[in-house]
């Protein structure tokens, strides 16, 4: 008999020789039907894989995010083996990974390019796979083996991911007469795959490099049940009328032109105050939390992103240009004008903590595949701050910013969660500034009550952070304030302060936006509110309708009148049916109709109308205005 452990710390007695799925039998039949794959020691495995003893082992089944990994991945193998079946030799398979809500496979094919119009029959094609209920299987065999394998088949793809490959052995996984390179592990049977839709093409370059050959990418959903599935389609559905580009658009908020260039955005009139409005908002909070304005310069010399480490660990994300025969660069953040203004002057430890906030425009090299109307942008602006204190008031600001953050997503009205990015490989600084950082971000959170998880690797190359990542109102998660601890900067730009006791002593530095990118966070605000501002930060707050050219010039009176008193009003006095004109209005997703007729302009009042279409009682345009006030007050 082996003896295993179990997650709960027990053991389980199961006969030399057993695999996974035995012990799942063995804990209970219920558990049994439900498993689909498994962990020895931690390591993700199949369902038929051997267990030794003493090992640890847990069973996995589809109520958890790495089981629906599995099921995608697995999904994924069989979209593939369809689209072999159904193009055969004319299509070279190379990977395929699950995604975040699905998977993806990108094929080569010089004889057909696949649209839309391909999918139903894949799925069709997959569905018969599914119902003959095959065998999933795990194959080991030796890296020469499988090259010549492959290269028998005619998919040099495969053959190039082998060849990178350091291991003697390779594993391979057999469903019917479809074979693919993959690690795994997988569903056993392809009949657990119950439900999957296909939902884009796209192009992709082999390993993501543009001088690669361009590969065809279809993207696709999969999910246990139909139920899951439809609830899914019906919220990408709704995504895609919220879609901020088109709302954008049709609100007329926003422009892109390959005239000015690529991520580059035009920000039209409602647009511009729309995020003014948003700009006005910061400022008014950040000069409420004891941060001081600061702006500096759009370029700055080479030399210094060389000292920062921007030129080493950044400069593939940067523009640079010469002035002078003296090179500079385009600045990706706000910190180094930050850091000078800081060393523009002595500074005593009685003056920290010192908090600089600037509105800063910056420029990153992004590359064109992955630009997302707002969302991904060249050029785009930041509610960028720098918060300069000594060693022992790091936990009290990091926890300010955490309560600032919090303050600002209850207002929007979103929940986020939490993560802790530690080091990357490319990075800067000792491995003990590293530790004392990411501690001081743990321990605020812990203080904070804030639970949180870590994402290796994927810190600044200067510094760790916790990253907020918001979800809107389908659920999606936007990543947006960071929160960077940073000891070696302060060390590379020699800044200082003088201590109680007479001598110098090195700030820490934090890096801290709330909002992010403005560009950005307006995308996620259209897509929350479907374009359906809240009052306060609408474009334009109210219209005004007459019923007939009687009341036009009671109605330019009343614009008037709501315009001096600072509500953002328009006014649509064309000779157009009523009806006609709420509906444009409500199209335009205006909070407010105020509607102007004879009994109006007899009493001095108007008739406001929600968005909505509920309607309020009439009252005076100084009441209204009042109205308006209250409405927006909790926000100023």
């Amino acid at each position: 008999m082996l003896r295993v452990e179990l997650p709960d710390g027990s053991v389980k007695e199961v006969p030399a020789g057993s695999t996974v799925k035995d012990v799942a039998e063995g804990i209970g039949a219920g558990l049994a039907r439900q498993a689909i794959a498994g962990k020895i020691n931690g390591q993700l495995t199949d369902l038929a894989s051997m267990v030794e003893d003493g090992c640890q082992v847990e069973i996995i089944t589809l109520k958890s995010p790495e089981g629906l990994q599995i099921y995608r991945h697995t999904a994924a193998h069989l979209m593939a083996h369809a689209v072999k079946d159904l193009f055969g030799k004319d299509v070279q398979v190379t990977i395929g990974p699950s995604i975040e809500n699905g998977f993806y496979y990108d094929f080569y094919t010089e004889t057909h390019t696949f649209s839309p119009d391909d999918f139903e029959r894949i799925e069709k094609k997959m569905q018969e796979l599914a119902k003959t209920d095959q065998p999933i299987t795990r194959e080991e065999i030796s890296r020469d083996s499988a090259i010549e394998l492959f290269r028998g088949m005619g998919e040099e793809y495969k053959v190039q991911l082998i060849e990178d490959l350091a291991d003697p052995v390779v594993s391979l996984y057999r469903q019917g007469d479809f074979v693919d390179l993959c690690r795994g592990p997988h569903l056993p049977r392809t009949g657990l795959i119950k439900a999957f839709k296909l939902t884009s093409v796209a192009g992709a370059y082999w390993r993501g490099d543009e001088k690669n050959a361009m590969l065809q990418r279809i993207y696709a959903t999969a999910f246990p049940d139909k139920k899951q599935l439809r609830t899914y389609l019906a919220k990408v559905e709704e995504a895609r009328k919220r879609d901020h580009r088109k709302i954008g658009k049709e609100l007329d908020l926003f422009s892109f032109s390959e005239e000015a260039g690529a991520g580059l955005v035009l920000w039209h009139p409602k647009g511009a105050l729309l995020r003014t409005l948003l700009e006005d908002f910061e400022r008014t909070q950040h000069l409420r939390r004891g941060y001081d304005l600061v702006l500096g310069p759009q370029i700055l010399k080479t030399d210094l992103w060389q000292t920062s480490g921007h030129y080493e660990n950044y400069r593939e994300n940067m523009y640079f240009t010469e002035v002078d025969e003296q090179g500079y660069g385009l600045k990706p953040m706000n910190c180094l004008s930050h850091m000078l203004i800081y060393k523009s002057h002595m500074r005593s430890y009685r003056d920290l903590p010192i908090r600089y906030f600037e509105l800063g425009t910056v420029h990153r090299h992004e590359k064109s595949g992955v630009l997302h109307g707002l969302l991904r942008v060249r050029g785009f602006t930041q509610d960028d701050a720098h918060i300069l204190c000594t060693p022992d008031q790091l936990d009290s600001e990091i926890k300010g910013v955490l309560q600032f953050v919090q303050d600002v997503m209850e207002i929007f009205g979103f929940e986020y969660e939490v993560e802790i990015s530690t080091r990357p490989e490319k990075s800067i600084g000792s491995d003990q500034d590293w530790e004392l950082a990411t501690n001081a971000l743990m321990g605020a959170l812990k203080d904070s009550g804030l639970e949180f998880e870590i994402n290796a690797g994927d810190g600044a190359f200067y510094g760790p952070k916790i990253d907020i990542k918001l979800k809107d109102a389908l659920d999606r998660k936007w990543q947006c304030a960071t929160i960077q601890c940073d000891f070696t900067l302060p060390e590379r730009f020699d800044l200082s302060y003088i201590g109680a006791d007479g001598e110098k002593h090195r700030p820490v530095m934090l890096h801290r936006v709330i909002l992010g990118a403005i560009e950005r966070f307006i995308g996620v605000l259209i897509e929350h509110y479907a374009g359906n501002f809240p009052l306060w930060i609408s474009p334009v707050q109210a219209v005004i309708v007459n019923v007939t050219d009687n009341q036009a010039e009671y109605a330019d009176q009343v614009w008037r009148e709501l315009r001096n008193a600072g509500v953002r009003v328009e006014k649509d006095l064309r000779n157009e049916k009523l009806g006609f004109k709420i509906r444009e209005a409500q199209m335009a997703k205006i909070p407010y109709m105020l509607v102007v007729g004879d009994s109006e302009m007899e009493s001095g009042t108007v008739a406001p109308r929600y968005r909505t279409g509920k309607s309020l009682d009439a009252m005076s345009v100084a009441d209204f205005v009042q109205h308006v006030q209250d409405e927006c007050s909790q926000y100023n």
